[in-house]
């Protein structure tokens, strides 16, 4: 049975390639501003589901004013009956919009992968349509662990810092364990900011500091253009390598 919880998002999404030396800095500026969230630590995996062309992950590169994709997440690794979110992504114009219902991870593989049923809703349907329009299938898992911060004044700002970015086009299940290839090198941190609106002048004035710049970065993309042989490989994950080389 499918359960529904905070399902629907609108935000701005900033992204940030950091040194390990502009992690610590944003770290210390932003100390007296935010507090960790209820998990603060936790490894976050996801399965993209995509055309046997590619042709979401290619158009996305694209940079299109319009771009949606599919995926399936759970925090950690999970067994058949733990629970997974299944979103529906989209972006237009620089904003995130996010759909998403909860069910468990059997069911959630079973009603995509199978055709399964799934209790109805307003964004089961919206997902239904999804499916139909690309006929897509699990095509990348892409995992990596998080430290993740809210706002104190403003509990709608939130940082995040992803670290052991992996990425596999095998065993493309959430069930199937949290090991892949590295996206980026382990001496480097993805910054991301999730805001209502604007920044707040303390964090456009530490970013200024630092020198930290917003990037266009897509864990997927990445994973995608090493698939295709056009970005470099960092070799394995495994639960040995060190946080920050």
């Amino acid at each position: 049975m499918a359960t529904e919880v905070q399902s629907c998002f609108r935000r701005v999404e900033k992204k940030y390639l950091l040194t390990y030396a502009q992690y610590c800095a944003m770290k210390a500026g932003m100390k007296a501003h935010v507090k960790p969230d209820a998990y603060s630590n936790y490894t976050i995996c996801n399965v993209y589901y995509d055309t046997d062309d590619f042709q979401l992950i290619r158009t996305s590169l694209e940079k299109p004013m319009y771009k949606e994709k599919l995926r399936v997440r759970s925090y950690g690794v999970v067994g058949d009956d733990g629970r997974v979110f299944v979103e529906l992504k989209k972006k237009y114009d620089g904003v995130v919009y996010k759909r998403r219902i909860t069910l468990g991870a059997a069911e959630a593989a079973g009603w995509l992968n199978e055709g399964g049923a799934c209790a109805d809703s307003q964004i089961r349907r919206e997902i239904d349509w999804f499916m139909r329009s690309y006929n897509p299938s699990p095509k990348a898992f892409i995992g990596y662990d998080r430290e993740a911060y809210a706002g104190i004044d403003n509990p709608d700002l939130r940082v995040t810092f992803d670290t052991n970015l992996r990425g596999r086009d095998y065993d493309v299940d959430l069930r199937a364990g949290d090991h892949g290839s590295l996206i980026i090198p382990q001496n480097r941190i993805l910054m991301e900011l999730k805001i209502p609106g604007s920044a707040p002048m303390w964090l456009a004035r530490l970013l200024s500091s630092q020198n930290i710049y917003s990037t266009s970065f897509s864990k997927y993309g990445t994973f995608y253009k090493q698939l295709m042989g056009a970005a470099p490989q960092y070799g394995e994950y495994t639960s040995e390598v060190r946080r920050y080389a």
